[in-house]
This record gives C-alpha cells, sequence and structure tokens, in this order.
C-alpha cells in the first residue's frame, strides 16, 4: 500500500502502484494482446483502387462554341463550379444506385435479395462507407474505392468516373439539342428563301430579258449605235434596207419591239435584277454558312467528347490499405494497459479515506 503522504499522481506513488499491480497489469495487457491479434488475424484485407481526373469546361462541346471557333479542343476547367458539380454528381444517389446494380452488390456484401428498405440501406451504407471522393490540393478529383477484391475496387472506380462523365454531359445535353434545332431551322429557313428568291429572280430575268447587267448594257448599246448608223447610211442613200434597219432599230430599243433582249426593257428591269441578285447572293452565302454550322454542330452533339481529363486510370492495388494489423494490436494493448491504470489509482484514492478512518 502507498503510505498516506504520497500522492498516487506523483512519479513515485505511480512507480508504487505499478511496482504492485505489475502482475494484474501484465496479465491484463497479454490478454489485450492476445485478443486483438485474434481479431485483426479475422479482419479481411482491404485494397484501395483511386482515379485521377480533371474536369473541363462543358461548354468546350458545345455546338455554339463549336462554330465559334472555340469547341476543337477540350478547356480544362479548374472553376469552383465545375468541381463542385463533379463532386456533387459523384456523391448522388442515382450513380451509387447504378454502381450497385451494375456490380450486384447485393450478393457481395451479402445482404440479400433486393426491394426491401433494410436490404437497400444496407448496401447503400456499405457503398458509402467504401468510397470516397476529394478535391485535392491541385485542383484535381481523386476517386477512390476500397473492397476485398482489389479488381472489383478498380472496376467500380473506373465505372464510376464513366458515370460521372456521362452524367456531367447530360445536364447540357437538352441545351445542345435545342440549339442544334435552331441552327437546323435557321438552315431550312434561308434555304427555302434563297429557292423563293432564285425563282423570283429568273422570272423578273424572263420578263425584263435582263440575263447579264454589264455584258447585256454594252451588248445593246454597240448594237443600238451600229443601227443607228447603218440606218443613216441607208436613209443617205447607201446600201441597206431603212424599212428593216428601221424594225431592227424598234427590236432593240422598244419592249413591243419583238426582241427578246430589248433596251426599253433592260432600263426598266436592270435595277431590280440587280437588286435581286445582290439579295441572292446574300442568301446564297448565310445559307452555306448556316449549313455548315448545323453541320457542324450536330457532329459535336453525335461525338460526346468526353467532359473529363483522365489523369490516372485507377489500377488493382499491388498492396493492401487496410486493416493496418500492428498498429491496431498495440494501440488495444496501450488502450488496455492506461484504463488498468486508471482504474488502479480510482481504487487507491478510494482506499486511503478507508484506510484513514481505520487509523482514527
Amino acid at each position: 500500500m502507498l503510505p498516506d503522504s504520497v500522492s498516487p499522481f506523483s512519479l513515485a506513488g505511480l512507480r508504487a502502484i505499478f511496482h504492485r499491480w505489475k502482475y494484474l497489469l501484465g496479465l491484463a495487457a497479454g490478454l489485450a494482446a492476445v485478443g486483438s491479434i485474434i481479431v485483426v488475424l479475422a479482419l479481411p484485407n482491404i485494397y484501395s483502387s483511386t482515379a485521377v481526373f480533371l474536369p473541363t469546361s462543358p461548354q468546350s462541346a458545345d455546338p455554339d462554341r463549336l462554330v465559334e471557333g472555340g469547341g476543337n479542343k477540350l478547356e480544362l476547367g479548374v472553376r469552383a463550379e465545375d468541381l463542385d458539380r463533379i463532386l456533387t454528381i459523384g456523391q448522388s444517389l442515382p450513380v451509387a444506385e447504378l454502381m450497385i446494380r451494375k456490380f450486384n452488390l447485393y450478393k457481395h456484401y451479402d445482404a440479400g435479395q433486393p426491394g426491401t428498405d433494410a436490404v437497400e440501406n444496407h448496401v447503400l451504407g456499405e457503398f458509402n462507407s467504401n468510397f470516397n471522393i476529394v478535391h485535392n490540393e491541385r485542383d484535381a478529383i481523386e476517386l477512390t474505392f476500397q473492397d476485398r477484391n482489389k479488381q472489383l475496387a478498380a472496376n467500380i472506380a473506373n465505372a464510376m468516373v464513366a458515370a460521372i462523365d456521362s452524367v456531367n454531359q447530360q445536364l447540357t445535353l437538352d441545351n445542345r439539342r435545342t440549339v442544334l434545332a435552331l441552327y437546323r431551322n435557321r438552315a431550312a429557313d434561308l434555304g427555302r428563301r434563297y429557292a423563293t428568291t432564285r425563282q423570283r429572280l429568273e422570272v423578273m430575268r424572263r420578263r425584263y430579258g435582263v440575263f447579264g447587267l454589264e455584258q447585256q448594257g454594252r451588248y445593246l448599246s454597240k448594237a443600238v449605235i451600229e443601227t443607228e448608223k447603218e440606218l443613216q447610211v441607208a436613209e443617205g442613200g447607201g446600201p441597206g434596207s431603212v424599212p428593216g434597219l428601221r424594225r431592227a432599230l424598234r427590236g432593240l430599243t422598244r419592249a413591243d419591239g419583238g426582241n427578246l433582249i430589248n433596251l426599253e426593257g433592260w432600263t426598266l428591269g436592270a435595277d431590280s435584277v440587280n437588286l435581286m441578285s445582290g439579295r441572292l447572293i446574300d442568301l446564297q452565302t448565310r445559307y452555306i454558312s448556316a449549313q455548315g454550322v448545323y453541320e457542324q454542330a450536330e457532329t459535336s452533339l453525335r461525338s460526346r467528347v468526353s467532359s473529363l481529363y483522365l489523369i490516372q486510370k485507377a489500377y488493382p492495388a499491388t498492396r493492401k490499405s487496410k486493416p493496418l494489423r500492428t498498429v491496431i494490436v498495440l494501440g488495444s494493448v496501450l488502450l488496455t494497459v492506461a484504463l488498468c491504470l486508471f482504474l488502479i489509482m480510482l481504487l487507491e484514492l478510494y482506499r486511503r479515506p478507508a484506510r484513514a478512518g481505520l487509523r482514527g
């Protein structure tokens, strides 16, 4: 027993207590070591597989960005909203349920047949306890999955990356389809307007006899001048038929003269045909551009460019990640010894007043 003058919390008191109870402490430590060894040997080895990736900007595959020249390469996204979106998708219930069904984790976790809340909650709890997704200090995302089967852990990690990529693309898919429909309607509208304008231009050309503005104008001017010159020569007694030349001149200058190409029709229709021709060229240019934009947007939508930049694929682990058996055994022994010392000190403190009362 400790003398009443010696505090059990002093170094001398602790030494005395340890010396007095050393055999019991040794027995407790030995039992703790044996028990913890038995427990840790029964624990299965757990293996971890980690995939590392970066999110890309969702606009890099959008049709509107593609046709503007900004979608020809992936843009690595390190914005906070991109990272938060990927983390939210990875931690979502639909993704977890997809993995559970895909790999039949009901059987793997010995949970029983699916369909009841107890089974679903048990499997989901096991899955979430083995899954972790974090944003590391280098702005990359680390997705880790743990399991007794090292190959299964790697397969689930890679499948989750693919599922996150798919869901992330679906977030912008409806908007991309809407943009694609706008491009398709715009190209179709320009095509109809182009066809209508071309038909109107053909009608105007036949009505006014204007088929080539610059060349036709030069031809008419030259023909009228030469015909008038020949008419003047014939009227002065020279060669040529005056009535025939007058009819020819009337045909060149009057719309009712019988010639399809005439100066009056050309004068009346030149401005209208010139305006309509410019309108047709403008519509043709816009229609070709709109059709090209639509085709590029359709290609972008069908290509389904990945929204993630995979830095490291998940591979089967070469060594276990847990349990740390040595740490568990040593921790159990130290905890047992500390708990025993605490109880012994309480016992010594309780005995001191009792001894003092007996002496009194």
